[in-house]
């Protein structure tokens, strides 16, 4: 026999792909929805958790929850996002000192100046990725940091894991969704790091594309 959470989760799933709970709707409140389904408010939002970690609906502080709008799926690749037609990025741009794990990430000392671009992309009103650039003040050029050329060498790990409540937050997803984080580093042709970035990918809406591409030397034969 299924939980209540689960019989909630259920009850509700339907109605959204029956239509009669339409994208961009927003659910009654959680004490109303908990009184309909006579059972707490922690089973209640513990039902919903289900539905957000499906991408069904997303909770908006201080606003409630809302019938998710389908997302489209993308494909990282080569350091951007693909389709990227219909998407749009807010930037904020901090001044900070290296602390923590950017240290050898930027392989700098201590306290060193950097600048960090929180670039946070949208699906029309959804969240839909979160980056955080930083890049060495002393090398910052005139030219947003992807658009920089001159770049020798970029590696780029791949983890899967669980969101921080930061993460969360920006994206509007469940704490229980996993995301895909990519962590790019790039360097100069004098082996300087020049730039390093951590991509935030929910686990719903993101594909990685790698390529690989082999040479074949010919050796002539000598007669």
């Amino acid at each position: 026999m299924p939980s209540l959470r689960h019989a909630i989760a259920a009850d509700l799933r339907t109605q959204i792909t029956m239509g009669h709970l339409k994208a961009g709707a927003r659910l009654p409140s959680e004490p109303r929805l908990a009184a309909q389904y006579k059972v707490s408010t922690p089973t209640l939002r513990n039902a919903l958790a289900l539905l957000q970690a499906e991408g069904l609906i997303e909770k908006i502080h201080g606003k409630g929850n809302f019938v998710r709008h389908p997302l489209r799926r993308l494909t990282y690749t080569g350091g951007r996002l693909t389709p990227d037609t219909d998407l749009h990025v807010t930037i904020r741009t901090t001044n900070l000192r290296a602390r923590g794990d950017l240290i050898p990430l930027l392989k700098v000392p201590s306290r060193t100046p950097l600048t960090e671009f929180l670039c946070l992309t949208h699906q029309g009103e959804s969240p839909h990725s979160l980056a955080r650039i930083y890049v060495p003040r002393d090398s910052t050029p005139a030219e947003l940091p992807w658009c920089r050329t001159g770049l020798a060498e970029i590696q780029e790990t791949v983890t899967a894991r669980l969101p921080t409540p930061e993460e969360a937050s920006n994206l509007r997803i469940s704490s229980t969704l996993p995301v895909l984080t990519i962590t790019r580093v790039s360097s100069d042709r004098v082996s300087r790091v020049v730039e390093a970035a951590l991509v935030v990918l929910p686990g719903d809406r993101a594909n990685a594309l790698f390529t690989t591409h082999h040479t074949t030397e010919e050796r002539g034969t000598e007669g």
